[in-house]
């Protein structure tokens, strides 16, 4: 489907046809975190493509920002997985520009972030600069964060149970233009 078509459909909704939906998933916490991974099964009982492309390591707090100075690392860690060297920002303009350039997505999914991303902490986010990122590309962008406990982990059931509700809500939603979504528990 040509740019066009796709957003002029998304004027009635965001134009999402589940079976037939390209997913990205990213992250700040880096691609081996609790919470892409819980991202990554969600968006896979709900979509039939489902890919990756998520910082090696972590990058909190890194926003919008790109790495300028030196090299960027690319690792296909299996099919559809792919980590990257630099920042959330870095990832997404990889994965549109590069590694699914000739298929790129139809939605991206950010987080879920090991913490809140609340008032001013959204222009620090690298999970919101994924996800500024893709919306500027013209791609509809979701990102999610959860509360840490005590321990410093998110609660992945909490997360899981209302993730794949707020998904299926907001496919069917329409979305005023140069939207994203930013999603905390």
């Amino acid at each position: 489907m040509n740019k066009s078509v796709q957003s002029t459909t998304r004027q009635a909704n965001i134009g999402i046809d589940i079976i037939n939906t390209r997913v990205l998933v990213t992250n700040d916490d880096g691609i081996s975190s609790p919470g892409i991974k819980l991202l990554y099964e969600v968006a896979c009982s709900l979509f039939s493509d489902v890919w990756v492309v998520a910082p090696a390591s972590e990058q909190s707090g890194k926003g919008h920002s790109l790495t300028l100075q030196t090299g960027l690392e690319v690792h296909n860690t299996s099919e559809k997985r792919y980590s990257v060297s630099g920042t959330p920002t870095d990832c997404m303009i990889l994965a549109l520009n590069e590694i699914m350039k000739h298929s790129p997505p139809d939605l991206v999914l950010s987080g879920v972030n090991n913490g809140y991303n609340l008032c001013e902490d959204i222009t620090y986010s690298g999970t919101i600069g994924a996800a500024m990122e893709a919306t500027i590309a013209d791609i509809p962008a979701i990102a999610f964060s959860q509360e840490t406990r005590e321990e410093g982990e998110i609660d992945c059931e909490l997360s899981k149970k209302l993730i794949k509700k707020i998904i299926n809500k907001l496919i069917n939603f329409k979305w005023p233009d140069a939207t994203l979504f930013n999603v905390n528990f």
